[in-house]
């Protein structure tokens, strides 16, 4: 392989860019790629390898088909109250069991209508719920005729969500004594919006205040702080260790998170399992962070988005450790093939610090805040948090029309009670295997070493070039590359000359030389590919590096 045509000046204008905006230039190379040149017959059957996004390329079918069976009996409870043409009426709540229970047993071949029924009495079982209330709010909510009431989330909804998430993040062992509140918005990417949106509007953060991000980090963490409405004084807690020369760890050392304990970091945010590393926090770091909370920092606020914590066996969130001081962000878009769904919630306990020192600001700032939320309670200071994300969502004169789509979180239940049964469980252990799998497929292709960890999600994985540089060659090689070359070289002679995207680490705050490979979006084969096509560039550097030595 050459040097990519595109010189290094431009090179290093392009790297400023956010990752998910260069990889549009990654892409367009790597279309050029596919093209058939002259003397180049058949080139275009070359496939173009975009590791780059981490859209899955599976799908969660079974409680997609127990919403589209749920569809089949909600439109005929509408059809029952009012038929003329194509129109229909508002589905009533009294004997909608006692229908719902025949149109089972008269519909036995009706895809879905199984695994609605088991997700249907799984809840009634375990929530205790009322069915009739329980499947009026489904039949009703899949019909879409109301506005969402309440608007932070449906009532059963919201319990059968927060079950899902005290099994599925807090390994089934939720802090006792504890009540999170959850409200369900657009995916993770509102939740982030929400959340930054509302403490700073609420004077819980201010404009240049320090915080804290655990990197590397989602960019949108990083791009959000830079902002001008924020202008944040970021610190960076890095995952800077090393298993062995040339291996990292991405693992947190005492020293960085130690930086937390300095009172004026009003919040930290992280990534749990971390992305792109895709390690879930060790038991390690979530202690000092509690002795951090306990003895110097009691009023951190921390947000921990999950979204990848179904991907690690045992997995459990910083937030059933600090309830206190935790907004946990969780997103279903990952394990369910979901991203075009948008579904999210935003979960914060009852007791929090967040409301706490909401009401220990001055009375000034109570009196603005008054003014802000006062249509909506004759009370407005006793309004949480929680409800205050809701009104800020839109812009607290539309709070009367909040919430996310009633459809929507009607799948949102049915995604998370598909999870509380073995058809769930079973569907979580194969999700999991297809990404461990490409994983060792890529690790065998490119011959790269990465630390053993268990606790590791494999939904991405984030290679140190240089690093594998000093492993192989020694650290002359690695030196020589640091000097002669870009940090996102190896990207763009990948794209123009393999038809590979992936994404550099450096624009999550990870190393220069870094890179993010998706293990979600591709044939499982095609990780073995990208694998070889990295040792062809790793090859190729070093014979570059071993010819200028003469």
């Amino acid at each position: 392989m050459s040097k990519p045509s595109i010189s290094r000046a431009d090179i290093h204008r392009l790297a400023q860019l956010s990752p998910f905006e260069l990889k549009g230039e990654f892409i367009r190379l790597a279309e050029v790629y596919q093209q058939d040149e002259p003397g180049q017959k058949g080139k275009s059957t070359a496939h173009m390898l975009n590791a780059g996004r981490g859209n899955p390329n599976w799908v969660a079918t079974g409680p997609r088909e127990a919403y589209l069976a749920l569809g089949h009996f909600a439109l005929s409870e509408s059809r029952r109250v009012w038929t003329a043409d194509n129109l229909g009426g508002m589905p009533e709540e009294t004997g909608s069991a006692e229908r719902f229970d025949a149109f089972v047993r008269s519909n036995p071949a009706l895809p879905g209508i199984e695994l609605l029924r088991a997700s249907v009495n799984l809840a009634v079982d375990r929530f205790g719920f009322d069915r009739n209330a329980w499947i009026h709010e489904l039949t009703d909510s899949a019909i879409g005729d109301n506005y969402p009431v309440p608007d932070r989330m449906l009532v059963h909804t919201e319990q059968v969500v927060r079950g899902y998430l005290q099994e599925e993040l807090m390994a089934g062992r939720p802090p006792a004594g504890t009540q999170p509140e959850l409200f369900a918005t657009e995916g993770g990417t509102a939740a982030m919006c929400y959340i930054f949106d509302s403490l700073l509007k609420n004077g819980v953060l201010r404009k240049g205040d320090r915080i804290a991000l655990m990197v590397p980090v989602f960019t949108p963490y990083i791009e959000i702080a830079e902002l001008d409405t924020y202008g944040f004084d970021v610190v960076r807690v890095e995952a800077n260790r090393f298993a062995e020369r040339g291996v990292r760890e991405w693992r947190y050392p005492p020293e960085e998170v130690a930086k937390l304990a300095d009172p004026a970091v009003r919040l930290v945010c992280l990534v749990n399992p971390s992305n792109p590393p895709s390690l879930a926090l060790s038991a390690r770091v979530t202690e000092q962070i509690a002795q951090i909370v306990a003895e110097s920092n009691p009023n951190l606020v921390i947000v921990t988005d999950d979204v990848y914590g179904t991907f690690v066996d045992g997995f459990r969130t910083i937030a059933a450790d600090l309830p206190r001081n935790t907004m946990l962000v969780y997103s279903y878009s990952k394990h369910y093939g979901a991203t075009g769904h948008r579904l999210g919630v935003i979960g914060l306990d009852r007791d929090n610090v967040v409301d706490e020192q909401i009401a220990a600001l001055p009375q000034a700032e109570k009196d603005r805040l008054a003014l802000r939320y006062g249509t909506l309670s004759l009370d407005p200071e006793k309004i949480r948090f929680i409800d205050r994300l809701v009104a800020d969502s839109r812009q607290v004169a539309l709070n009367h029309t909040a919430g996310l789509s009633l459809p929507q979180q009607v799948q949102m239940a049915l995604f998370s009670l598909f999870a509380l049964l073995p058809e769930g469980k079973a569907y979580k252990a194969k999700v999991q295997a297809i990404v461990r799998e490409r994983l060792d497929l890529l690790l065998e292709g490119s011959g790269m070493r990465i630390a053993d960890d268990p606790q590791r999600a494999g939904y991405y994985v984030e290679l140190d070039l240089l690093a594998e540089a000093e492993r192989v060659a020694g650290p002359d090689f690695a030196a020589y590359l640091l000097k002669t070359y870009e940090p996102t070289e190896p990207l763009f002679r990948l794209a123009e000359q393999t038809g590979v995207v992936l994404l550099n680490g450096g624009g999550f705050d990870g190393p220069e030389w870094s890179v993010r490979v998706s293990l979600a979006n591709l044939d499982d084969l095609d990780y073995l590919k990208i694998g070889h096509h990295l040792k062809e560039i790793f090859d190729d550097y070093r014979a570059e590096w071993q010819a200028s030595l003469g």
